[in-house]
């Protein structure tokens, strides 16, 4: 062999190292973290790690790590899905409920188990890959409609599993020398290598890489996406199984903590949101280092209250690291300085080449002659999208009154005040959805709105409660600005953005209030909810006027116009010369301040704050968004109709408090809702 030729092999070798290297660098750093949390629980334990500490740590990471390798195939082909932390929940208290009396073998109470998971997965898949609906949607409404099955098999913690069952996952093997939760985490493992170098697992990664090169290939992208999400379910309920034998009871929100973690897992992991990048062993590294800095924050007695604020900024810094390893972030950096100072960039030649034209002398004395249609023909569209939500309105308002035999303007009037929290959610929620975006940390951002006026006027009665209101405004705005300048600048999904900064603002508002919010509303806000004046609660005029104002905000205003171009397409606009990155983040400024102005009424109209008041209308803000005819995927709708879908889900939620369903019913009903409006008035996405 010539010394070229050894050269050759020299540098292709140290190319291939160097490429391979690169490509998993993500993993190789979870990997490293890992071992670094190994070393310091290991220096902080006064004996070193025993045979004990490394069998509770293996198990304490155990359901995490399968439910995040579940969400790892889905992830893989470009989907997300949410319903896992709700499919955990239900397998485990299905399995609590009916096994506590020990008549029912475990082996085939498993095995429904894995049928569960593996149905709701399929009715995902169906819906997503078949239908061509947007995965977030969908999984949000599974999500809701599985938690509202849980709990209404098991409506508060109970139940308990034949003791074998838990020592023959959660004990040891081979006379106490390997513990089976590592057995366990053996054998996903090498299920996921079996899987990898299928003919499905080659085209997991081929779809989420590009999903046209894909079918022109011959995959199958529908099947694909379809076993992806079935496959996860099934994970899912392994991962209940499990979490059912290691606590030996039932709990129907034992799941919700898990829906953050899962992504934090699989970002850490290496899997690259929007596919075609990671793998589940990186997943399960991710899982198991959550897992062990969960520990030692208990080992420094850290309080419990930074737990959410270290999960959502740990998935941040992970998507950040991930971003960093793949050599986007300088890319990004430069993209943004470019299209704020060089005159060449998309937008600034776009805004130059309409000044030209607009400039031009041979034009400039043309007669322009504008053909304006009527109001009724530019707006159809938008009618048409908008007449089924008042058409359910008033089935539901039919139905009502002949369950009551009859209403009254005290119904309409309760009716007004009651939607009167969502109006505001859905314009900001409906603003960011037509973007093209998503926000999930509107829960909290209600919530800690509420917490921090509230508290702020028991530490300082002194000072007028309009100041302390506008703070509480601010609170939210700025809380708008991270999440956009995170999407914007920095490129991280709306998804990861703003469910680690509802995770992050929870912790914070723990914090702020010590666990228990002080302080009521002043009498004055209370008055503006609920006195009324000549039979209408000053409220309603309030909300009548802001409707008004939003509907021609949304119709007629500039930045409006902007929203829906990049909804519509965002390189499109760019070419355009409508500033995108600007438009996204005006989006989540006005969705932030008005979660936050929603929190202030809802804190009126309660007297006072609480811990998870905004839980409950994360799911509504988005179905009347849907249910009002604007499509998910972005570019289309209209604030009318969202007042449509707010006026039907609230009367709705009346009809169902006036019977004696289970609270749970309507967790389900409302899931169900959004899956109905969603498939009725959808787009084809593509596939």
């Amino acid at each position: 062999m010539t010394a070229n030729t050894l050269l050759s092999h020299h540098v292709r070798g140290a190319s291939f190292t160097k490429a391979s290297v690169s490509k998993h660098s993500a993993v190789l750093i979870a990997l490293g973290f890992l071992i670094l949390l190994i070393a310091t629980l290991h220096a902080l334990s006064p004996y070193g790690l025993t045979y004990f500490d490394i069998s509770y740590m293996s198990a304490g990471g155990v359901t995490l790590a399968l439910a995040s390798i579940g969400l790892t195939l889905v992830v893989l082909t470009g989907d997300l899905d949410l319903s896992g932390g709700a499919v955990i929940s239900l397998v485990n208290v299905l399995i609590a409920s009916v096994s506590h009396d020990g008549t029912i073998p475990m082996a085939p109470l498993v095995l429904l188990a894995f049928g569960i998971g593996a149905l709701i997965g399929a009715v995902n898949g169906l819906l997503v890959a078949v239908l061509g609906l947007q995965s977030i949607v969908v999984t949000l409404s599974t999500m809701f409609i599985c938690q509202g099955v849980a709990l209404i098999v098991m409506a508060t913690p109970g139940g308990s599993v034949p003791a074998e069952f838990s020592a023959a996952l959660s004990g040891d093997l081979l006379s106490g020398l390997v513990p089976m939760p590592l057995v366990v985490i053996a054998c996903a493992c090498a299920f996921w290598l079996l899987l990898k170098n299928t003919r499905l697992g080659v085209n997991l990664y081929a779809v989420g890489s590009d999903r046209h090169a894909a079918t022109a290939s011959g995959v199958s992208v529908i099947f694909t996406r379809f076993m992806s999400f079935t496959i996860a379910g099934m994970f899912y309920s392994a991962a209940g199984i499990f979490i059912t034998a290691l606590t030996a009871s039932g709990d129907p929100l034992i799941g919700t903590s898990l829906l953050l973690q899962t992504f934090a897992a699989v970002v850490i992991g290496g899997t690259m949101l929007g596919g075609g990048r990671g793998g589940c062993l990186g997943s399960l590294i991710g899982a198991y280092v959550l897992t062990l800095l969960v520990n030692i924050l208990l080992v420094l007695n850290v309080s419990a209250y930074f737990s959410p604020i270290v999960d959502g900024t740990l998935l941040v810094f992970a998507v950040l690291l991930n971003t960093v390893s793949r050599g986007d972030i300088s890319d990004r950096i430069k993209a943004v300085w470019n299209a704020c100072t060089d005159a060449s960039s998309p937008r600034t030649a776009g805004a130059r080449l309409a000044r030209i034209h607009l400039d031009r002398p041979d034009q400039a004395h043309e007669p322009v002659t504008e053909v304006r249609a009527g109001w009724l023909h530019r707006h159809r569209a938008e009618i048409g999208y908008s007449i089924p939500s008042y058409l359910a309105l008033a089935v539901v308002i039919l139905v009502t009154a002949a369950l009551m035999g009859g209403l009254s303007w005290n119904y309409f009037n309760a009716l007004l005040v009651l939607s009167s929290f969502l109006v505001l959610l859905a314009l900001g929620q409906g603003i960011v959805i037509i973007s093209g975006g998503l926000d999930l940390s509107v829960p909290w951002v209600i919530a800690i709105a509420g917490i921090v006026f509230t508290g702020t006027l028991s530490a300082h009665p002194d000072v007028p409660w309009g100041y302390v209101a506008l703070l509480a405004v601010l609170i939210g705005a700025t809380v708008g600005a991270v999440n956009g300048m995170a999407i914007t600048l920095i490129g991280i999904p709306p998804i990861v953005t703003t469910l680690s900064m509802n995770s992050i603002l929870q912790g914070l508002a723990l914090l702020y209030s010590d666990g228990t919010p002080k302080g009521v509303a002043p009498d004055a806000l209370k008055s503006f909810m609920s006195v009324q004046s000549g039979g209408i609660a000053p409220i309603i005029w309030f909300e009548l006027i802001f409707i008004a104002l939003g509907v021609f905000f949304l119709s007629r205003s500039t930045f409006a116009r902007r929203i829906y171009a990049v909804g519509s397409s965002d390189r499109v606009a760019l070419l355009s010369g409508v500033g995108v990155r600007r438009t996204v983040l005006a989006s989540y400024v006005v969705s932030g301040t008005l979660a936050a102005s929603a929190g202030l009424l809802l804190t009126g109209f309660n007297g006072q704050a609480s811990l998870g008041m905004g839980d409950e209308y994360l799911l509504s803000s988005i179905a009347v968004v849907v249910i009002g005819g604007v499509l998910v995927t972005g570019g289309r709708g209209g604030f009318s109709g969202i007042v449509g879908g707010v006026l039907f889900l609230t009367a709705l939620q009346t009809l169902l408090n006036g019977t004696t369903l289970p609270f749970a019913f309507r967790s389900i009903i409302f899931g169900l809702v959004i899956l109905g409006a969603v498939v009725a008035l959808r787009e084809r996405s593509p596939r």
